[in-house]
């Protein structure tokens, strides 16, 4: 039940209705792909099990392949992942065409596919073809790319106003997880952009393109990179600042206690010189431990007035 479960078919012209069996121009949805889809997908519809490997690389970077009749592009798509140290990192999306054939294979369960679905149902919107729920794809990752910026932001944001009250190395780790963040969907959107590029050259297939939504993703997609540069800059300048606050705060303690050890040190110095064995006129007298205080207190007193004046203190 799980494989079934995992393994959709829907009927696109049918409102993305879910089918038991598949027929022709279904798109077949494989998240969390078991032993039993991959055997489905290479030996009942004879796709180069390659493909599924290159997939399965988390790294694998944005890209078009074709072999044996198949098309393999790569998509790096947004995922929040709740079990990692790094909030938001990037994915890979397989989506393998061949004729009627269209399926889009992810190892991860994210909640882009899904909202696809809800948001093309609201909005009425019909898929005309391979081609055009390739560039619905692309669409839909620039547009969950920026609503999980705009988390980031909001975390980010938090974070400094907790910085703001008291430093700890806890809150800048923090930072540090939502800049390689940052990093991971720069990089990926990157990849994206230079993979939409290659679509675009692709002569024998323009005709199936619809213009109006190419230029939607390529507006999406360099609104995201956008954000994503700014909010990096912007966290880039946040760390060097907070770095600055910790170096300046780590000189004030040193001064202070610098000035500290200052002016404990001079009754001990006057302690040390009236305890030498050499005559200075008080060993023999009553008061001369009281002398001896009422001056180290004094200078003290005014060493500190001095560091206060010159506020070291």
């Amino acid at each position: 039940m799980e494989d079934l479960y995992m393994r959709k078919f829907l009927c696109c012209k049918d409102n993305f209705a879910e089918k038991k069996v598949w027929q022709k121009n279904y798109w077949i949805n494989v998240e969390l792909p078991t032993a039993e889809d991959t055997l489905y997908l290479t030996h009942d519809l004879g796709i180069p099990h390659a493909f599924l490997s290159d997939i399965q690389d988390v790294d694998e970077r944005p890209r078009i392949e074709m072999e044996e009749g198949w098309t393999l592009m790569i998509l790096r798509i947004p995922y929040r992942d709740t079990e990692n140290d790094i909030p938001y990192i990037t994915v890979p999306l397989g989506i393998i065409m061949k004729e009627d054939y269209f399926v889009t294979i992810c190892h991860h369960k994210t909640d882009m596919l899904p909202d696809l679905i809800t948001h093309m149902l609201r909005k009425k919107l019909t898929v005309n073809g391979n081609w055009d729920l390739v560039f619905r794809l692309f669409l839909s990752s620039s547009v969950w790319y920026l609503k999980y910026l705009k988390q980031i932001n909001n975390q980010s944001r938090a974070v400094e106003r907790e910085l703001e009250k008291s430093i700890q190395n806890a809150e800048l780790q923090r930072l540090l997880k939502i800049e390689k963040s940052l990093v991971f969907f720069i990089t990926s959107m990157r990849g994206n952009d230079n993979l939409l590029i290659k679509l675009k050259n692709l002569r024998s297939q323009r005709e199936f393109f619809d213009p109006d939504l190419v230029e939607d993703v390529e507006i999406e997609l360099r609104q995201a990179q956008d954000t994503a540069r700014i909010y990096s800059d912007i966290l880039s300048g946040t760390m060097d600042a907070f770095a600055s606050v910790i170096s300046n705060n780590l000189n004030v303690i040193m001064k202070r206690m610098t000035a500290i050890s200052l002016i404990l040190m001079i009754p001990t110095l006057i302690a040390s010189l009236y305890g030498m064995n050499v005559h200075n006129g008080l060993e023999e007298s009553r008061y001369g431990l009281s002398v001896i205080a009422i001056i180290s207190v004094g200078f003290s007193i005014l060493t500190y007035w001095g560091f206060r004046k010159k506020r070291w203190l």
